[in-house]
């Protein structure tokens, strides 16, 4: 029976980053993983929510579609037209509980053509060769990580049981996973077993001067206001000691930054994007808040 719905199997275009992304490094980050790429060895971001994982991991797509634009197609003398850039898709999977392996490989799904294959994310990056990034690995099931491991070692290897088929993963294929430590648990934790197959890099909150530019540029507002949201950030995660569970990410800085390009009161926005929005906890609350009223009066 026709369902009236297209499925498509979505083209590498789909999946790169075309304009850069603004990204500030900390330290090496940048080099390490461009050493990790090419090497093939698999990445692990591990940090808070909110530090620049995501936003890292899509800067260094882009960025090494750059160098590989570069090494493919050096300038030379009596080069006609624009040679066609190279690129390094970018596959992003959003983890949760129920996330199987079906989930990442592929299934049958039936259409008003009838019954046909769609690889999932996992395996449209091992055939095109792009970075696959499996973002809080940790709240998948712990069957379905099983599948990445012949993908982290020298085999480079899918399985796809459901079409009897092993798939050798394209030249620039790069597994990428991250997961934040500060909500791992006996039972929300890495194995050793997947955790030893990556390098991993760490990431925590930008120190303030860093900080405040990245909150200028995603908010687009001056540098006063940058740089007291960062002076606030700062003294928020000091009270980490004092019963906050998670301090103030990046994130939510830089959406009180624009609620306040947006005409609404600073100490208003910092309440309702930071203070309400890191803890339903009211003793805690009427803590932030007097922070809050400490740098916008």
């Amino acid at each position: 029976m026709p369902t009236g719905v297209e499925f498509r199997q979505y083209r590498t275009e789909d999946y790169i980053i075309r304009d850069e992304p603004f990204y500030i490094p900390s330290g090496d980050e940048v080099e390490i993983f461009t050493a990790a790429y090419r090497q093939h060895v698999p990445v692990l971001l591990k940090g808070p929510t909110g530090t620049g994982k995501t936003r890292f991991v899509e800067y260094m797509a882009w960025k090494l579609g750059q160098s590989l634009t570069a090494r493919t197609n050096p300038p030379g003398p009596g080069a006609g037209g624009k040679s066609p850039a190279a690129s390094v898709p970018l596959i992003t999977v959003a983890c949760h509980e129920g996330l199987t392996a079906s989930d990442l490989v592929g299934r049958y799904l039936l259409d008003a053509e009838g019954t046909r294959w769609i690889d999932g994310p996992l395996t449209r990056a091992v055939k095109a060769g792009g970075i696959c990034y499996l973002d809080e690995i940790v709240e998948a099931r712990k069957d379905t990580t099983v599948i990445i491991h012949p993908l982290t070692d020298h085999r480079r290897l899918l399985t796809i049981d459901k079409l009897g088929e092993v798939v050798e993963a394209a030249e620039g294929f790069l597994l990428v996973v991250s997961y934040n430590p500060g909500y791992q648990n006996a039972l929300k934790d890495l194995k050793h077993s997947t955790r030893q197959r990556f390098v991993a890099l760490e990431f925590g909150f930008p120190e303030p001067d860093r900080e405040a530019k990245i909150i200028a540029h995603e908010a687009a507002v001056n540098g006063d206001i940058s740089t007291l949201l960062a002076k606030l950030g700062q003294k928020i995660r000091h009270l980490r000691e004092h019963g906050l569970k998670e301090g103030a990410s990046t994130r939510v800085l830089i959406y009180a930054a624009r609620l306040i390009r947006e005409g609404i009161p600073a100490r208003r926005a910092c309440q309702v994007a930071v203070t309400w929005g890191i803890t339903d906890d009211l003793q805690v609350q009427n803590a932030l808040d007097e922070v809050n009223t400490s740098i916008f009066p």
